[in-house]
């Protein structure tokens, strides 16, 4: 195997989608790459299509065990399919895609498949050696042809270290920049970034190098045996469900009795950060090594039983036009979707907002 280091999950994702597009265009003679992948897979995806015109088709997830319904991603492929695209987890259910079947799709059609490993590559890597089962996902799996792990999630690195790995070198070229008739010489780049801070390589390196093998098997271990504690006991409260089967560290849950937004609200103001899901409404948490500290996990079961007490109490335990959930809701309900993305541009556009200052001498404010 071989690879590059990114900046990110995203770049990583960039990067594959890149190399891919390129290996379809050399060897198949395809103009203008497609990407197949499922609902679920993350919006990097979406933002490397745009970046590299590439059409993308999103294919339904059964919705039972929220895997990507291979039989419909069957259905998607094309001609100018050249990459197809399973998660590792994914981000919004924590749930896993068959990589098995989706890699037979890639043999029949002679499609590379790309595995997303973001989120729960530094968890199922040391999985088995932790005692936990996991399906064949990587590069045993033949047909998987790369996959995006980032070391800062749960390798405990800082931010802005990823890597993107390939089975075969021949990928990994497609992935560069090559220019040969710059008037300042022979330009070559592996990744977005021309240039890139060694910094947080080394430091990646560094962090990696201080927990070790045998730390990552047991960060691995508190984790997801954390992770089958709380979601066996969220699956005793009959008022909500888990949405399929976790793999690693998300647990993603609904209900049928109140509007979940409701119980998002009221953790949050208990000071827990749960990500909100939409199409259809839900929430999850993502178990890091925080929550395994000693009664970290039972007083968040604790606050969700009364939580959900209190939200039974309410006359209508579905309204949810009061609160600062409301906007979420609506925003879920509305058929225009570019009212939702002017919106979210605005509130981006809100974030390099700085006030004009008058009569601002050197060294006042």
């Amino acid at each position: 195997t071989c690879g590059t280091m990114t900046s990110g999950g995203t770049e990583s994702i960039m990067m594959a989608c890149k190399a891919l597009r390129d290996y379809g265009f050399h060897e198949r003679g395809i103009k203008r790459g497609e990407i197949v992948l499922p609902r679920t897979a993350h919006p990097a995806f979406d933002k490397a299509a745009l970046y590299l015109n590439m059409k993308i088709t999103h294919v339904e997830v059964d919705p039972s065990t929220l895997a990507v319904d291979t039989c419909k991603m069957e259905r998607a492929i094309s001609k100018n399919t050249v990459m197809l695209v399973g998660s590792v987890p994914n981000f919004p259910y924590g749930t896993a895609d068959n990589i098995e079947e989706i890699a037979a799709l890639g043999r029949k059609y002679n499609i590379p498949v790309h595995v997303d490993c973001c989120l729960g590559g530094f968890l199922t890597a040391f999985m088995p050696t932790a005692g936990f089962t996991v399906p064949q996902f990587d590069f045993a799996v033949h047909g998987v042809v790369s996959l995006s792990v980032d070391p800062h999630k749960f390798g405990f690195t800082p931010k802005g270290a990823s890597v993107v790995l390939y089975g075969d070198k021949k990928y990994r070229h497609h992935q560069y920049t090559v220019t040969t008739d710059w008037p300042g010489g022979v330009y070559g780049s592996p990744t977005v970034n021309g240039s890139r801070s060694g910094g947080t390589i080394a430091v990646c390196w560094a962090t990696m190098m201080h927990f070790g093998f045998e730390g990552y098997v047991a960060a691995t271990k508190k984790i997801i045996s954390t992770t089958k504690y709380i979601e066996a006991k969220l699956l005793e409260i009959e008022e909500i469900f888990v949405f399929g089967k976790p793999m690693t560290s998300v647990i993603a849950f609904g209900s049928n009795k109140f509007h979940i937004y409701k119980l998002s609200e009221i953790l949050a103001a208990k000071g827990w950060n749960l990500n909100t899901l939409q199409f259809p409404s839900g929430i999850h948490i993502c178990v890091t090594h925080m929550h395994t500290e000693e009664g970290v996990a039972d007083r968040f079961l604790t606050d969700v039983r009364s939580a959900i007490t209190e939200i039974l109490k309410l006359s209508d335990p579905q309204d949810l036009s009061k609160g600062k959930m409301a906007m979420y809701g609506v925003a879920q309900s509305l058929p225009d979707r570019s009212i939702v993305g002017d919106i979210t541009c605005s509130f981006l556009d809100s974030l390099y907002f700085t006030p004009k200052h008058h009569n601002v001498l050197n060294g006042q404010i």
